[in-house]
């Protein structure tokens, strides 16, 4: 009796069922790394202007929003502009020689490069003036900026760490005047949890973890 197919479809068919778990493996592989951040947590990220959050916070007390202006009424919290910097920088450390890139940007009229050091893959919805307009603090997601030289990302941002929040929520919210406080907090009583909760119209747990709520 004739063999059902010949040698060269058998070769061919084995091919196949080896080529498709090695391509599947690659895929994920790829996808993986292309979700992975690009700079790890703790890794100080080089920026055109070596900018320190330890200096205009910590020793200046310069406000998160002279910066980062539309953090309370956008999903973006907005990077300073050229023209932000130069209201100080026009008359302080004019020669410096780290300012060059940014007298460049007011010459050329061409915004700074700032690197981003919280990158969030494309299918995750992040609103920053929701969060904060809600009472969760800066510190919460971005550690204690005013001790950073160079910023770093402290927190992991994967989905497991955002659910873990979002499933306690109650617990990780402030009084709104302590929202860009950088110091350490009394822990809430269970009368202010709750008066909080109220105040800000904090949604249950099966809202705040489903799905549509970070992927749109």
């Amino acid at each position: 009796m004739a063999a059902p197919f010949s040698r060269a479809t058998v070769l061919v068919i084995r091919a196949v069922l080896l080529a498709v778990p090695l391509l599947s493996f690659a895929v994920v592989a790829l996808a993986r790394w292309r979700m992975a951040p690009e700079h790890v947590a703790f890794d100080p990220v080089p920026q055109p202007i070596p900018f320190s959050h330890k200096h205009h916070v910590g020793d200046v007390g310069l406000d998160c929003r002279y910066c980062h202006t539309s953090v309370e009424t956008s999903r973006s919290a907005g990077m300073p502009s050229t023209a932000i910097c130069l209201t100080c920088h026009s008359q302080l450390f004019l020669d410096a020689p780290a300012l060059a890139p940014l007298h460049a940007s007011m010459r050329s009229g061409r915004p700074i490069a700032w690197k981003r050091v919280h990158d969030l893959p494309d299918f995750v919805y992040f609103d920053h003036s929701i969060h904060v307009n809600k009472g969760v603090a800066c510190v919460e997601c971005h550690g204690r900026v005013d001790q950073m030289p160079l910023t770093w990302r402290e927190a992991p941002l994967t989905m497991q760490w955002c659910l873990q929040c979002h499933r306690n929520a109650p617990l990780h919210v402030r009084p709104l005047d302590r929202v860009l406080s950088m110091a350490p907090m009394t822990p809430l009583s269970a009368q202010d949890v709750a008066q909080l909760t109220r105040l800000y119209h904090l949604q249950g747990v099966d809202r705040l973890t489903n799905c549509s709520t970070c992927h749109r």
